[in-house]
């Protein structure tokens, strides 16, 4: 496919999402479904006018894929509901972390003795297709900050911690497959990829986000008509948050979700506001004013809705590359097992298991163990694997599992997120 022609098929389709938006709202399906269609349709397994090598671009496909997930875990920490509580995180974290944990070791079982993967492999392997993912799971996830429906929130709490409390695992993998420093008995892995690296990614998130809020709440009291380029403030946190932690190797996915929570809350607090989570309650002091309140919370909201758009736009690129990489014979009975394995075993087991001790009603449980929707998140850590060294039989593995995975939870979480979540939403309707 020429340039001209890939420029034409994108924006093609950009224009038809954007006529049919409010049409996607009513139709059974997600719109990732049609992106992926497309890709196949027009890639190797359809007319065959493009193909995207995965191992050969895995550096663009790096690059690409973390430009989309930064921007997507933004949304998600902006739509958090502030004050943050433990009591209302406890299952978030408990799934980020826990379910997360099983998960990766129920995948390392499965590659290691099923599909005769090395142990650094298998390792990997779970650690990629582990976290849930904040760009392909829209449908599922808080419509806003006063969004009262407990099931979003967990699964969107859960996608965004995730994708940074996944990464010890990564480099565990690659040090097992010889390619990063454990340490003797693995000290260094758990000092400084777990215990260092997570710490600091939420430490500075925290930090960026409050120093941001705060600043924007001084220089608008200060001088009452000053006015902000609000989608900038927010990539402007966006990578002052990542930077930062690249550069003491902190996991930059939790700063950036920690930086877009703290400012949400920091706004809040500022401006005198509590959020009335399930109620809706605006609870501003009797003093503050209503103009001068909604002021104070307005740069994470405008930076939403232009963070919202990037984070489409990157989901219609990337979901026609997906489907541009797969072939017939790609979808071996190896891969398609694979996923079932996943989808059916190891993600409700490792939620159950995960939530044990926790309020979660059993409907809920449920509900999060089938929801748990791999995507964009997987084909960048597996991206940043390859570039790290992964060998190229080992990658050409890893490829052909991950891109089947993602395929397969694109097609069968979207067609079931939309009735299941009607559905669920009804029965909690009072009779």
């Amino acid at each position: 496919m020429t340039t001209a022609t890939w420029f034409i098929l994108v924006g093609t389709l950009l224009l038809v999402v954007g006529f049919t938006f409010s049409y996607f709202k009513r139709v059974p399906a997600t719109s990732a479904i049609v992106y992926l269609v497309i890709g196949l349709i027009f890639g190797p397994m359809g007319f065959g006018l493009f193909y995207f090598n995965s191992l050969e671009e895995s550096a663009l496909l790096e690059f690409l894929t973390e430009i989309a997930v930064l921007i997507s875990l933004y949304c998600a920490g902006v739509k958090m509901p502030a004050p943050v509580t433990i009591k209302r995180w406890r299952n978030p974290l408990q799934l980020a972390v826990i379910t997360m944990a099983i998960t990766v070791g129920l995948v390392t079982l499965f590659g290691y003795y099923w599909l005769s993967l090395p142990l650094g492999a298998a390792v990997l392997l779970g650690a990629v297709v582990a976290p849930t993912d904040p760009v392909l799971a829209t449908e599922v996830q808080v419509r806003h900050a006063d969004d009262p429906d407990h099931l979003r929130f967990a699964l969107t709490c859960e996608a965004g911690m995730n994708d940074g409390s996944a990464f010890p695992f990564v480099m565990l993998g690659l040090g097992l497959l010889g390619l990063h420093e454990l340490g003797d008995a693995g000290w260094r892995w758990l000092a400084v990829d777990v215990f260092w690296a997570s710490g600091a990614g939420i430490g500075i998130g925290i930090l960026a986000g409050y120093g941001v809020g705060w600043l924007v709440n001084k220089i608008r009291t200060t001088f009452l008509d000053t006015a902000f380029l609000e989608s900038f403030l927010g990539l402007g946190l966006i990578a002052l948050a990542y930077g930062v932690s690249l550069l003491v190797d902190a996991w930059g996915f939790l700063a950036v979700f920690s930086a877009a929570v703290a400012l949400r809350h920091t706004e809040l607090k500022l401006a005198g506001l509590k959020q009335g989570y399930s109620e809706g309650i605006d609870t501003r002091q009797d003093d503050e004013p209503k103009a001068l309140a909604h002021v104070h919370v307005h740069v994470s909201e405008s930076s939403l809705v232009f963070n919202e758009h990037l984070e489409r736009l990157a989901e219609i690129v990337l979901v026609l590359l997906i489907g541009g990489s797969l072939f017939w014979d790609s979808w071996s009975w190896r891969a398609v097992g694979f996923a079932a394995f996943l989808f059916f075993v190891a993600r409700p087991i490792s939620v159950h298991l995960g939530l044990l001790g926790s309020r979660a009603t059993m409907r809920m449980r449920h509900l999060v163990g089938w929801f748990g929707v791999r995507g964009i998140g997987s084909l960048y850590y597996l991206m940043y694997a390859i570039q790290h060294g992964l060998p190229e039989d080992i990658a050409l593995e890893l490829i052909h599992l991950t891109l089947v995975v993602v395929a397969l939870s694109i097609l069968v979480h979207g067609i079931s997120v939309k009735p299941t979540i009607a559905r669920y939403w009804q029965s909690r309707k009072p009779r």
